[in-house]
């Protein structure tokens, strides 16, 4: 089967960790020993978040003085996410060609989002300073508890610019890495190709790649089993379901409700099952005896 796999910001830092390095190998270490048995029997490809670390090089860059464009540093952490992830698996499939690519995903410049700005990204600012960045520098700010944050557009992924690339070091016996962060996003015009201040949704982009490499199956994994009705307050799990069905439920924008589109879009578009579930047991949901499994009616 040739298999397109997600891995959620829990396979890098678990929720209040931190991003440095070492945390990372020692996620990855763990991560790499499912998608390693998966890879021995099945073409892989391999798509990861990046939300924390391009927070932390964002913090970097401006320690040193430099306000580095979103689209550079998106870049930097796909190359850094990659490396890693490509190291934990040659540790693991000593005898295995494992690629790390660095990703375009086309985007509309006309997208609605561009005009709605709502992903957040980076640190929260004091008010004063958040106010002072966002007049300098022509950010748009969102109040948050505890000071103001940057948010960005979030526009839909039109075309994966790479997708030919993958197709061939797939066919080729690769295990490809790519599309970290849901890619780095660009627009294609009169004047070339050029990035823009965005963030396109990892799932949505690993869907649309999956779709186009013509995949048997699409896993996204996160840091739950499954796909549950009224989280937090009813914790009633979805083992099987249709896009119909599920798309009638109303999931958080910021974590499970862009997985959910990305499985439903994969099933209706392939005939061929989306599934959703723990990192950890990556092998059972793959084979639908675990997590949540989205195929057409």
């Amino acid at each position: 089967m040739r298999v397109v796999v997600a891995l959620g910001g829990n396979a890098l830092c678990r929720r209040g960790e931190c991003v440095e390095p070492e945390v990372m190998r020692a996620r990855l270490a763990e991560a790499s020993r499912e998608l390693a048995a998966v890879a021995s029997r099945h073409e892989l490809v391999v798509t990861h978040g990046n939300g924390p670390q391009v927070g932390l090089l964002a913090l970097q860059a401006e320690a040193h003085g430099d306000a580095l464009a979103l689209d550079l540093l998106g870049a930097e952490s796909e190359g850094m996410i990659g490396f890693l992830i490509e190291e934990a698996l040659a540790s693991r499939l000593p005898g295995s060609d494992v690629a790390v690519l660095l990703t375009q995903v086309v985007v509309d410049a006309a997208d609605p989002a561009f005009g709605q700005p709502d992903k957040p990204i980076g640190p929260v600012y004091d008010a004063e300073k958040g106010a002072a960045l966002a007049k300098a520098r022509g950010w748009t700010m969102v109040r948050e508890p505890d000071g103001l944050r940057r948010v960005v557009a979030s526009p839909k992924p039109r075309g994966v610019r790479e997708l030919g690339a993958i197709r061939k070091l797939v066919e080729a016996g690769v295990i490809v890495v790519c599309a970290g962060g849901g890619g780095v996003p660009v627009v294609v015009g009169e004047h070339g190709v050029h990035g823009v201040p965005a963030v396109v949704d990892k799932d949505l982009t690993t869907a649309l790649i999956a779709e186009g490499l013509g995949a048997d199956a699409l896993v996204l994994l996160t840091d739950v089993p499954n796909v549950f009705l009224d989280w937090p307050a009813n914790h009633a799990p979805v083992a099987r379901t249709t896009p119909d069905a599920i798309r009638r439920v109303k999931f958080a924008r910021g974590s499970m409700g862009p997985k959910v589109e990305a499985a439903c879009r994969f099933a209706a578009a392939t005939g061929k099952p989306a599934r959703i579930g723990a990192l950890g047991q990556l092998e059972a949901v793959l084979e639908g005896h675990a997590g949540t499994t989205i195929v057409p009616a």
